[in-house]
This record gives C-alpha cells, structure tokens and sequence, in this order.
C-alpha cells in the first residue's frame, strides 16, 4: 500500500503510496489525511477499522499472502511460456529453513522456474524497509494492476 524506498537515488529515501489504492479510497469514500498518515506508519491495512473490508482483501501486501500463493500466481503465469518466471516469495523474519525448504519442494512439483525466496530481515540493508513499529506481516509491497480490472 505505502512503503519506504530506500537508496534508489543517492540514499534518499521516498515515501510512496499506491496510486490504485487512493484511487480506490477516493471512489469508494473512505480516504482522508489520517488514513494516509496512519498507513505511512503501518504500511498496510490490515489493522486499521476505518477501512472497509473489501479494500482490505484487495489491497494485501506481499507478506499478508501465504507462499502457496505467491506459487499459485507464478504456475499461471509459469503455463502460458515457455522460459522461467521469476517470482519472490516473501516470508516473515520468522521463517525457518524448513519453511524454505517446503516452498522450494512445492515449487519443483508443481514445474515452476525462477522462483526465489526473501525472508524480511535477512539483509542488513534493504530496499524496502516497514514503518515505525510494523512488523513483517504488514510489508507493503503492492500490486500494480487496477482492482476492478485485473482479470489474474
């Protein structure tokens, strides 16, 4: 939804808030200064009452979905050619090496190329950094694609 972009252009870091979600909050009634300073903070939705439920399931972060499906999403994509599809499956600081291990398996089951794991936190430096006092589960990462016409 809103994430922090660090050491794109000389270490400055930006703020960034989903076009597609303000887009959303507008039409639907529910944006306001407060919602933006208070998802700056978080991150991500998934907490915060004064957003409908529905934008909720719309809106979820890279950390809120499950890695069965982030595997899901590149199997459909993987389907229709015939190089690999590189996708990350982003995991919580709190996964374990059987966690990757398990994501890796079904991957190779299910025929999936380029796939790749990045467990938050593993890296003393990171591009995409949470707010102040988020935890993994709320990363913002978001999906570029219009809620109301994205057909995946």
């Amino acid at each position: 939804m809103m994430h922090r972009r660090k050491g794109s252009i000389g270490g400055v870091c930006f703020t960034e808030l989903n076009p597609l979600f303000a887009h959303y909050a507008r039409q639907e009634g529910f944006d306001s200064e407060r919602l933006t300073q208070e998802l700056g903070n978080r991150g991500a939705l998934a907490d915060m009452a004064q957003v409908p439920e529905s934008a909720k399931a719309l809106f979820r972060t890279a950390l809120e979905l499950a890695p069965e499906d982030h595997l899901r999403m590149q199997a459909a994509f993987q389907r229709h050619v015939d190089n690999a599809v590189s996708k990350t499956v982003n995991l919580p600081h709190a996964a374990t090496v059987e966690d990757v291990a398990a994501i890796y398996r079904q991957a190779w089951e299910w025929g999936l190329k380029g796939m790749t794991v990045f467990r938050y936190g593993s890296k003393g430096e990171q591009v995409f950094e949470l707010g102040v006092g988020e935890t993994p589960e709320t990363h913002k990462h978001f999906a570029t694609c219009d809620p109301y016409a994205c057909k995946l």
